[in-house]
């Protein structure tokens, strides 16, 4: 009698698709609480140097070894400037300014800056009216949340927004120079991005912020924690699973489920409210990312 291996049971990748949205929808949360009493460049460099070491642990435990070569490495570099340097560090400014959920439906539009930068530049994916759609429904909503702030405050509350915009931006060229790492194990890009930009930060840190002379509070820290080990080091050793399992476009789901789970998580938590103009854009960021990520025979087959 033969036994055929057991394949992952549905109920458990769907699941750890919703643990991982709300992994990464709570990192705002986090980072709202940890810059309360530590500085941003500060809290990423530490945020990136745990993380990078916990999934360095996570590839030994596999058996994946990191490439040891200086083009990659330069081009891990070059990542970690992309993906976390800078768009984590002007969003943890940005949150000292903002509330968390207000830069949880912002930087929700990456998927939008992605598509609308592919289509100009690499032009790799075709642009099809449902993704059009999607792009005007998030632009909408974006300018409703962005827009409505720069007519009733042009201090730092807008320029904390707009800033958190360009840390999509960011994300959204990541996301292009990334397909340049095919070939390794998807968990190798990841591992090193974080580690050089724990190269770059933490000298910038010493010299800028001076870490030795803060007081941050239990909380700050313990958010600190959270942030590292559960958003982002835990957080991506579940994405790269389910793009094992429930394929790339599948875990592209997490990708409008965090959006409500961060709004949700920042109110609970955090005591936030949106105005009724973020409602609104909330909505319209949501319907423009799920058009955007939602696979055409889904939406047929619906």
């Amino acid at each position: 009698m033969t036994t055929t291996p057991r394949q992952p049971s549905i109920a458990i990748e769907l699941a750890l698709l919703v643990a991982l949205a709300t992994l990464w929808g709570g990192s705002y949360t986090f980072i709202k609480l940890g810059v309360a009493t530590i500085p941003p460049i500060t809290l990423i460099a530490a945020r990136t140097a745990i993380a990078g070491l916990l999934l360095l642990v996570i590839m030994r435990m596999r058996g994946v070894t990191m490439p040891t070569d200086r083009a990659t490495w330069r081009r891990f570099i070059f990542q970690a400037c992309l993906n976390s340097v800078i768009p984590w560090t002007l969003i943890a400014w940005g949150e000292r300014h903002v509330d968390a959920a207000l830069a949880t439906i912002l930087n929700s539009a990456g998927t939008i800056f992605t598509f609308l930068l592919t289509t100009a530049i690499t032009r790799h994916e075709a642009a099809s009216p449902r993704k059009l759609f999607g792009v005007i429904s998030g632009m909408a909503g974006i300018c409703l949340i962005v827009g409505v702030d720069a007519f009733r405050d042009l201090g730092q509350g807008i320029v904390a927004e707009v800033t958190i915009v360009a840390a999509t931006i960011c994300y959204a060229c990541a996301a292009i120079f990334g397909r340049s790492f095919k070939g390794l194990d998807p968990m190798a890009p990841a591992a090193g991005s974080l580690i050089a930009g724990a190269a770059i930060l933490v000298p910038l840190s010493v010299a800028v912020e001076r870490p030795w002379t803060l007081s941050p509070s239990t909380t700050s820290l313990a958010a600190l924690l959270a942030l590292a080990v559960f958003s982002t080091a835990a957080a991506f050793a579940i994405y790269f699973r389910l793009i094992q399992t429930l394929g790339s476009v599948g875990t592209t789901a997490q990708a409008y489920l965090r959006v409500p789970i961060g709004v949700a998580l920042s109110v609970m938590l955090l005591g936030e409210r949106l105005s009724p103009t973020a409602w609104i854009g909330l909505a319209c960021v949501v319907i423009g990312v799920a058009a955007m990520t939602i696979p055409a025979r889904r939406v047929a087959t619906a």
